[in-house]
């Protein structure tokens, strides 16, 4: 195996055999402090692809954080093969105000490719590409549901890809979603360069979810293994993921107090009851149904609602018993 190159990033050369801690610079703010985002890279020995793995891009989505932290510290990361760029806070502005946007209300994964000269978001998003993104063969971003909504873990990618779809389902989540990427994304951002890039949503924004983070970690650890970064692990394969072949938000019928009926990951079927929805001054009720069979992979923690609010996220598959088995089963091998 030939040996690895040297990465530079930022101001920073980073050798084969080497790890270092980069920061680097995106803006100065008006209290006369700068602006920096950490990067960490890990530079094999022996050559490989470079893989990013990044969080935070919402400020205010914390399981990627934990999830990098882990990996970090991985006895399995000395052995690795080309370079991993492990970015755990990429809006460190967000982050420091637990939101998911910017100060100006910029969202930042709608920001890219970003500017030189732009906004803050702009810069952070151009630094981002220029210093991450170009350098890299593969991606991994890692998500949560926003605040006061959770997501079932899942991965959502260009399944139309041949490499995504295969790194897709070596990362082992239960659902995975063939999603059309949004303008300004960081995944449409990667795609326009060809590059396979992997949004892993899991959990909900402002916590910590311990088997989403689990999940989330071997999930990352398995997809290298599959790109050649890692050797092949003797423990069980992941589990083995079912294709969504759609999505559907079941919004509230009516205004008032939201009692749910199913939990996330349940099994349910068309016309079944998902919640009731009840006046908080009066004795109506309105019972909020599921449209179609499905798996929830997604639902709002808020016991209130307005007319026209997203509830509950529904995923429709060829096979609904299927689908429920791996749920089932990945909720076994994550939650022990």
């Amino acid at each position: 195996m030939a040996r690895n190159s040297a990465i530079r990033v930022g101001d920073t050369v980073i050798g084969p055999g080497e790890r270092a801690t980069v920061r680097l610079p995106v803006a100065d703010l008006y209290t006369g402090t700068s602006l920096a985002m950490p990067v960490h890279v890990v530079c094999g020995r022996r050559e490989g692809p470079v893989l990013f793995v990044s969080a935070a891009i919402h400020g205010d989505e914390l399981n990627g954080v934990e999830i990098i932290r882990r990996l970090l510290k991985r006895k399995a990361l000395s052995s690795i093969r080309g370079t991993l760029l492990a970015v755990p806070i990429v809006n460190v502005h967000g982050f420091l105000d637990q939101s998911r946007y910017l100060p100006d209300r910029r969202d930042l994964n709608r920001s890219f490719p970003g500017s030189r000269k732009g906004s803050v978001a702009a810069r952070m998003a151009y630094t981002f590409v220029h210093e991450i993104v170009e350098k890299a063969d593969f991606g991994i971003d890692l998500h949560t549901g926003a605040i006061n909504r959770s997501n079932l873990p899942q991965i959502r990618g260009n399944l139309d890809d041949e490499a995504t779809l295969q790194l897709a389902r070596a990362f082992g989540a239960p659902v995975i979603v063939n999603s059309n990427a949004r303008d300004g994304s960081l995944r449409q951002c990667a795609a326009d360069k060809g590059m396979p890039v992997l949004i892993y949503e899991a959990g909900e924004a402002l916590r910590f979810d311990e088997l989403s983070i689990r999940a989330g970690l071997r999930g990352t650890i398995s997809a290298m293994r599959h790109i050649g970064m890692l050797p092949s692990g003797s423990k069980k394969a992941p589990v083995s993921p079912v294709v969504a072949d759609s999505t559907s938000w079941v919004r509230a019928p009516d205004s008032g107090i939201v009692t749910p009926k199913v939990e996330l990951g349940s099994r349910v079927k068309a016309g079944q009851a998902l919640a009731v929805i009840g006046d908080p001054v009066g004795d109506e009720e309105v019972w909020v149904k599921a449209p179609f069979d499905g798996i929830i992979i997604g639902r709002s923690n808020l016991p209130l609602a307005h007319e026209g609010d997203a509830l509950f996220n529904v995923a429709a598959f060829k096979s609904v018993s299927r689908a429920e088995d791996r749920v089932e089963e990945f909720a076994a091998v994550h939650g022990d």
